[in-house]
């Protein structure tokens, strides 16, 4: 098998606008559809650039996390692969014939993996030449298998003449995220489950969605669930004296009608939530009231992915492109689109760390690639003296 890594020095100018489409969406009530000028992009003073590609799967790119100096990517092949920074050659593969990964997360020395089999796999990062990423446990665990398999009310029915343990998933888990030393995972079998960091022990199982959950994440003690449903569920935590937590719903975050919410972010703060839909739509909700405060087309096509870095979102779409956000208040700012890509974007994954006055961008595709970008990280109060020549469909919700 040829694995490489090319090297791209070109960059592309923002270009900072979308074609003009009229609104054909049903009507709604309590919001204003407006033809408005959006405020300028970053035309000459925002350019991003391409640095590299990256290849070597022999399926399509499922998911990207950071460990440190690695970044480690997974495919619909069984194989996870590890690439080193910063020359991003070929370190070393694992997980082979595992079942195909549709999620990953690192905490810590650990690396969680989500499968289509609905297990969840456990690696460990360790010094040992010969066996760097160790797969120490898979979740359910064996002994909470053997702690609940004699009791008949741990069983329940997931489908007709057919029972499972509780602790189970029924069907491809497709999402992860880690909070407060908790482990969350999202299925198609519509169910959240909650995971104990300390023992890889199931301590719930919570009916959230009626449709698959596509995406998970957190912020600041809530979790936020994205389902094909339709909607974006918030969950909070209780803890009692004495007694386990739990989990309680807390608000839903209500998308376009006969649509999938395929992405979800949270704003630094907390206060914004981020959904991506099937319909190519970004929407934009207030934490406080869980109220739809503002919405644009970013894509003509299926939003799959986001990231989320500082004021800057990025969407990843079915359309083969990469559009870059900058928050303006509720609302969104275009700042470019980042083409390269042969197909649609399954993944993007950002670095925490500031490079060169901006940061880096990791996007996997369904034509085996994975790409780095680097993106000027801009802050309020650039100069925006760049002429519009296009408008964009936005809509302000009241």
């Amino acid at each position: 098998m040829n694995h490489s890594t090319q090297y791209d020095q070109t960059s592309s100018d923002a270009s900072g606008s979308t074609t003009d489409s009229d609104d054909t969406s049903p009507p709604r009530t309590h919001h204003l559809t407006q033809r408005i000028i959006p405020k300028p992009p970053f035309l000459s003073s925002f350019s991003y650039r391409s640095l590299s590609v990256i290849t070597g799967h022999t399926e399509s790119v499922s998911c990207i996390a950071l460990c440190g100096e690695f970044i480690i990517t997974a495919s619909h092949a069984k194989e996870i692969m590890v690439w080193q920074q910063p020359d991003l050659r070929l370190f070393t593969k694992f997980g082979q014939g595992r079942g195909s990964v549709k999620a990953l997360v690192t905490f810590g020395t650990k690396i969680f993996t989500a499968h289509q089999d609905s297990k969840i796999r456990v690696w460990r990062v360790s010094r040992n030449v010969e066996d760097i990423f160790k797969l120490v446990d898979t979740l359910p665990t064996r002994k909470d298998y053997l702690g609940k398999f004699m009791i008949h009310s741990n069983y329940i029915q997931t489908r007709r003449n057919h029972k499972r343990l509780w602790i189970e998933h029924a069907d491809t888990i497709s999402c992860l995220t880690v909070d407060n030393n908790l482990i969350y995972s999202g299925s198609w079998d519509r169910t959240l489950k909650v995971w104990r960091l300390s023992d890889f022990r199931c301590l719930e199982s919570i009916n959230a969605h009626d449709d698959a959950i596509n995406a998970l994440t957190s912020s600041k003690g809530t979790i936020f669930s994205a389902s094909a449903d339709g909607t974006i569920k918030a969950w909070g935590k209780t803890i009692k004296l004495g007694q386990k937590s739990e989990h309680y719903f807390k608000g839903i975050l209500e998308g376009h009608k006969d649509i999938s919410i395929n992405a979800v972010m949270v704003s630094d703060d907390g206060a914004i939530v981020y959904g991506g839909g099937s319909d190519g739509y970004v929407m934009v909700w207030l934490v406080d009231g869980w109220k739809m405060v503002y919405e644009v087309e970013a894509h003509k096509m299926s939003i799959l992915c986001m990231c989320m870095k500082g004021d800057i979102l990025c969407t990843g779409s079915t359309d083969r492109s990469i559009g870059v956000w900058k928050r303006e208040g509720k609302g969104l700012t275009k700042m470019c689109v980042m083409k390269g890509h042969d197909g649609p974007i399954k993944c993007l994954q950002v670095s925490p760390n500031s490079i060169g006055g901006g940061f880096l961008v990791y996007s996997g595709s369904i034509d085996r690639s994975i790409r780095v970008w680097w993106v000027p990280n801009r802050s309020k109060g650039d100069d925006l003296e760049t002429k519009i020549t296009k408008t964009t469909t936005q809509r302000i919700l009241f």
